[in-house]
């Protein structure tokens, strides 16, 4: 049977400015209405609220950086060729070649001069002093380099802006190190009291041959906030302790009772009981008892034991989960009885969420660590491209420059309107508030 003659591939065209302009039309018709400031709008705006608008584009930012410059100049010496006009004693002086910094890149300009002809001194311009902030420029080096842009190749991608002077690989490290040291400053020191925390989340990541543990916080409006990190070689109680105790001292309020989300490791456990006991509540991470115990058997029965746990976990009541998970226990206690006793092993706090009475409603969110294992994905993205861990500064400003980069984007916890019922239930069950009768 003969084949059909494929049709003729039509060969690229360039839309027509008509067409350009009826396809604007047509989105037109979509899209919002976009809201243009007008010049008299943006010249009412403050010195410093202009200077973010002239960064945020290139083109654009240098017509308007020149404006900025020749508006400070008249304002100063007055209008050009003008005796009239400006402070006393004043006058413009030519100009000189020189440079701004514009996301992170330094573009030449002809900057003008003004000129003080009693003091015979040059007067500096405010406006070039608020563009030339370095603060600016180490910030845009940072979300450059924490987004996936390296350091040996921030100069090539200083091409893309005509006229751009290139940043060697040296001085962007320089710019890196400089700016997440001071985000890892602010992210150490900023008060936890703030925060309304009803539920805290605690996890390791490794950074080399060392664990940081880290601390991530729902406050009862249930915004994720990242509470602080740890750096130690394993999970022991007594470096976990002085971290947890150390959160307090920032002022993290316990007060009120905390729900602690943890994987089951033995010194972070610890730690909790021992710093928090009369203010936490544990829930341990029912995903991690399940693959603990799954572990002791071999991979053909995973996926049946795996559903059975599951479903056991699935039961909306305290007593249902609990019975089914004891006929789980009695089924593996003839299997195997080392994953009978990894069942065993503090089955109690799996079912804390089902114990208080608020599975079927934060169950999805606080019954696994996968809130935190969510932000140390992502800390993992950022932290990939790093080949070689140098010391415990790196590890630090990396860790703590992520974990600032990454809290803002974090969603609200599912279920957030039943957290008032869990700072309740909690109270109740650490029987805060409650006054004892004395005979």
């Amino acid at each position: 049977m003969d084949k059909k003659p494929e049709p003729a591939r039509k060969e690229p065209q360039m839309r027509t400015v008509a067409g350009m302009v009826e396809g604007v039309k047509r989105k037109a018709r979509v899209l919002k209405r976009m809201q243009v400031m007008s010049r008299e709008e943006y010249g009412r705006l403050g010195l410093d609220v202009r200077m973010e608008l002239i960064r945020a584009v290139i083109p654009l930012g240098l017509m308007y950086i020149q404006e900025e410059l020749e508006r400070e100049v008249k304002e100063l010496a007055g209008e050009r060729y003008r005796r009239e006009g400006g402070e006393a004693d004043l006058v413009r002086h030519g100009s000189n070649p020189g440079s701004v910094r514009l996301m992170g890149q330094r573009v030449g300009i002809r900057v003008p001069r003004v000129r003080n002809r009693r003091r015979e001194e040059e007067v500096p311009l405010r406006s070039l002093e608020a563009i030339r902030g370095d603060g600016e420029v180490n910030e845009r080096l940072l979300r450059g380099v924490l987004h996936g842009l390296s350091c040996r190749r921030y100069e090539e991608a200083a091409g893309a802006i005509p006229g751009a002077i290139g940043l060697s690989a040296s001085t962007v490290s320089r710019g890196f190190i400089q700016a997440s040291a001071e985000r890892l400053r602010q992210f150490q020191e900023r008060p936890l009291h703030r925060y309304d925390v009803v539920a805290i989340f605690l996890d390791g990541k490794t950074f080399g041959q060392d664990t940081l543990v880290m601390g991530l916080g729902v406050t009862a409006e249930g915004e994720k906030v990242m509470l602080g990190f740890v750096q130690t070689g394993t999970e022991n109680e007594k470096s976990l302790g002085e971290f947890l105790g150390g959160l307090m001292d920032r002022g993290l309020n316990m007060e009120s009772g905390v729900l602690v989300v943890v994987d089951g490791g033995k010194g972070l456990r610890a730690a909790v009981e021992k710093v928090w006991g009369g203010r936490a509540v544990v829930q341990r991470c029912q995903w991690h008892k399940r693959e603990n115990v799954l572990s002791y058997l071999p991979k053909t029965e995973h996926a049946r034991w795996r559903g059975r746990l599951q479903e056991a976990y699935q039961k909306s009541s305290y007593e249902e989960a609990k019975g089914a998970l004891r006929a789980v226990h009695q089924e593996l206690s003839a299997r195997n009885l080392s994953a009978a006793r990894s069942l065993e092993e503090g089955l109690e706090e799996t079912l804390t969420l089902h114990r208080l009475g608020l599975f079927e409603v934060l169950g999805v969110s606080l019954k696994t660590t996968n809130c935190i294992e969510s932000v140390m994905s992502q800390v993992e993205q950022i932290c990939a491209k790093v080949d070689c861990w140098r010391n415990s500064s790196q590890k630090h400003r990396w860790l703590a420059a992520s974990l600032l980069s990454i809290e803002p984007r974090l969603n609200r916890i599912k279920g957030h309107v039943h957290l008032p019922s869990l700072r309740a239930a909690l109270q109740r069950e650490l029987k805060i508030g409650v006054q004892t009768r004395v005979a």
